[in-house]
């Protein structure tokens, strides 16, 4: 892309005495352009806050509330990319690419997992008009294939108008070992989770240092910190004393705590008078009839929740408290948001592992209730079971993913700037995470720009509501009238207070008794006056046929017109299938202190033969000790390393079971080739050796190697050491090797077997 050159505006003389310099006008913001700080939770339903209605404490985000206004019927996409996508954009979440989350891109313009510049970001618009541009915390806006070293920044955050940027890619990460990116690099935590280390502090700290580093420059320049937090996403991590304050708080069960929740809403007024609560699900079990171990266990679950969302409200209070200490919050304008409803994805019983799920063999009561202790610490990859995910969504039905109002419907607390005046209470017009952009410029003084670097940019798909914000604004008549929606198959539309809505389940595993390969077409359309009938409870598609004729005609519409079509509700498929721009080989070199090669694009070796080579130069006088190569952590992965001096590799089954295989003598001294070979069986697992300099020290069996993927925090594969907790467990990450390794490679010597129907089949039989 050329970017025409600005033309001079002065005078060039043979010298300097007939010369009159000029120089290009530095970008200047509108006069009184307030900075801008957007928070972005993570699967926080509707009634997780306190200022909506919920007893965890969020006294922070219910203090921003209490000098706002509360958006009682805003609305989002269902899933984390697709909203981070309208949220930064203005566009609805497939014309930017987003039809589901970054992760699972397919070859469809709707899907392709990359925003196109012609739809312009946020910061991009504010950079143009002068701001210094922030983003800390989680980004999910990149093709997973696009998130590692070797590949273009193009669509991470610096590369789409943000000055600054420390957080992660992909949809979750260890908080107590992150996989962490500083800018355009890889970088690990600043300190060992042993001192206490956890991610939601750590971003309060960044930011509050890039502000600091703004403001002992300049002292007016307005900013725009876009601060997205890991929760309360899963894992859900938390400090131990934050677990022990929430300990016993939920012994009144998932039932009687929605409706508790439900009444203090209705108090509040955050539904209005006559709503009614949904029933719940039958594929929920009542609270009343869970064993009492099983309680205990779900108690576990949210007081983990509870807690990290607590904790993560403490931190934002720390970067607020320093945009006090500055001086700027007179002149801030602080919105928060989640990006869809609370998550479902730990089953009806909750999960200690999700890579677990992601690899269909989940955790039984028994084992989870044995390592009660565990969650919410760093070796759990914990989630709460359904019944507290529908508790979230009070009064709703259904959850993240879908497009229900459980999925769709979300907190949104906007604070305008003091100067400007302050309208407060709560505000029942419809809004969708796509008006926050114009909402933003239209109070910045800001015009949507025709072009950005050169490109023309789109039309924006949202409606300011800065119109709410004013006083009076509780009077004010919708100008949000029709919104679509679309997720994996499940479709909805809205137009005037009216909504029709059809779920379709994900293929090719569902859990409610519908196929998920049935056709579209043999959907049942459900209709509610959204108006009048918040919670989605009276079906009236039976009453007005010609109104579901007529929203269902008019989805198709929207749908041709914003690039949603084909529908396709494949996620395994998705994952297996992933689209891959490397230049296909079969042996990977990797080299000592590199940075994490991401698994997606690291060797393949999923259950299939492969060998790891390692020649290592070890100093006269040293026991050999440390990783030689690594993909993973305790959750789930593999390490090759020399433990004391032998030679050992160990396959972690997703934190369910350790596979080990170690050699008979010690490595000594001097220059050796270390090997590891595994022979599949064709079936769940394997035959494996250790070699050195040769010979054979060691034999054993991987009766189970991971099929689908190894961990969901995003560790990947490192060289000379480990990312953590160690997948090993019984020594301490780094692990870093006290040698030189003089060559590293892993050669895949067996075929790729993707058949996912398959391998679910096969995994389902074994259990």
């Amino acid at each position: 892309m050329r970017v025409a050159r600005v033309q001079f505006q002065g005078r060039i003389g043979d010298d300097w005495r007939d010369s009159e310099p000029w120089w290009p006008p530095v970008p200047t913001p509108p006069e009184g352009a307030p900075n801008v700080v957007v928070i972005v939770l993570d699967d926080v339903g509707f009634a997780q806050l306190g200022c909506y209605g919920s007893d965890i404490e969020t006294p922070v985000i219910d203090g921003v509330a209490a000098e706002g206004v509360r958006l009682t019927n805003f609305h989002t996409t269902a899933l984390c990319s697709p909203t981070r996508a309208c949220l930064l954009t203005g566009r609805n979440h497939h014309r930017s690419g987003m039809g589901r989350v970054a992760d699972l891109a397919t070859g469809f313009p709707g899907y392709w997992g990359r925003p196109p510049r012609e739809n312009g970001f946020l910061s991009e618009i504010l950079r143009m008009n002068g701001y210094a541009t922030y983003a800390v915390g989680k980004w999910h806006l990149s093709p997973e294939g696009e998130t590692n070293m070797a590949n273009s920044r193009a669509t991470w955050p610096l590369g789409r108008g943000f000055d600054r940027w420390y957080g992660f890619h992909g949809g979750e990460t260890h908080q107590f070992v992150p996989a962490l990116y500083h800018d355009n690099h890889a970088v690990r935590p600043p300190r060992p989770l042993e001192e206490g280390y956890h991610l939601s502090a750590d971003l309060a700290d960044r930011a509050i240092e890039f502000l600091a580093d703004l403001r002992a420059v300049d002292d007016g320049l307005p900013f725009f910190l876009y601060f997205a937090t890991g929760a309360c996403h899963s894992p859900h991590h938390a400090p131990a004393a934050w677990i022990e304050h929430y300990r016993g708080r939920f012994a009144m069960g998932w039932d009687r705590w929605r409706e508790e929740t439900f009444a203090r809403q209705l108090a509040l007024g955050i539904v209005p008078r006559g709503t009614v609560l949904t029933p719940r699900p039958p594929w929920v079990p009542s609270w009343d009839s869970l064993p009492e171990h099983e309680r205990a266990l779900a108690e576990r679950f949210m007081e983990c929740f509870a807690a990290f969302l607590s904790y993560t409200d403490q931190q934002i209070g720390r970067v607020l408290d320093f945009v006090d200490e500055l001086g700027d919050t007179e002149d801030t304008l602080v919105i928060v948001v989640s990006d869809n409803g609370a998550s479902s994805e730990g089953g009806r019983d909750g999960t200690i592992n999700e890579g677990r799920l992601s690899n269909f063999e989940g955790a039984g009561i028994e084992e989870m209730y044995g390592r009660l202790d565990e969650i919410g610490g760093p070796l759990s990859h914990n989630n709460y079971p359904w019944g507290w995910t529908m508790a979230g969504n009070t009064p709703f039905k259904r959850w993240k993913r879908e497009v229900h109002e459980g999925g769709v419907a979300d907190p949104c607390i906007v604070r305008p700037p003091t100067r400007r005046g302050r309208a407060v209470g709560l505000r029942r017009q419809y809004a969708h995470a796509i008006d926050i952009v114009p909402t933003v410029l239209d109070l910045a003084g800001v015009v949507p720009p025709e072009e950005i670097d050169g490109i023309e940019q789109s039309h924006l798909d949202g409606t300011s509501f800065a119109y709410l914000l004013a006083e009076g604004g509780e009077e004010a008549p919708d100008r949000h009238l029709t919104q679509h929606f679309e997720m994996l198959g499940s479709r909805a539309i809205y137009h005037d207070g009216w909504k029709a809505v059809t779920y379709h389940p994900v293929g090719p595993l569902y859990d409610d008794g519908l196929s998920a390969s049935a056709p579209f077409d043999d959907d049942v359309w459900e209709l509610y006056h959204v108006a009048e009938d918040v919670s989605e409870a009276r079906d009236r598609a039976a009453e007005f046929p010609e109104k579901v004729s007529e929203l269902v005609a008019l989805w198709w519409e929207e749908a041709r017109r914003n690039d949603v079509l084909p529908l396709d509700n494949r996620v395994l498929d998705a994952i297996v299938h992933k689209h891959d721009r490397r230049r296909p080989q079969d042996t990977y070199r990797y080299f000592q202190g590199g940075a994490p090669v991401p698994e997606w694009v690291a060797v393949d070796v999923r259950n299939r033969s492969h060998a790891i080579t390692v020649r290592v130069d070890v100093p006269d006088g040293t026991v050999p000790d440390g990783t030689l190569l690594a993909l993973g952590c305790a959750l789930g992965g593999w390490s090759l390393h020399v433990l004391a001096g032998r030679l050992r590799y160990v396959h972690n089954l997703h934190g369910q079971r350790l596979y080990q295989v170690s050699a008979e003598r010690e490595v000594g001294s001097g220059r050796h080739d270390l090997e590891f070979r595994f022979d599949w069986d064709e079936l769940l697992g394997g035959s494996a050796r250790l070699v050195q300099d040769g010979e054979t020290v060691g034999s054993g069996k991987v009766e189970r190697f991971t099929p689908v993927a190894f961990n969901e925090v995003m560790i990947g594969l490192t060289c000379g050491y480990e990312w953590g907790p160690a997948v090993g467990g019984d020594y301490r990450a780094p692990f870093a090797f006290n040698g030189r390794i003089l060559r590293a490679e892993v050669s895949a010597t067996g075929p790729v077997v993707r058949d996912p129907v398959a391998e679910v089949a096969a995994i389902l039989a074994a259990q």
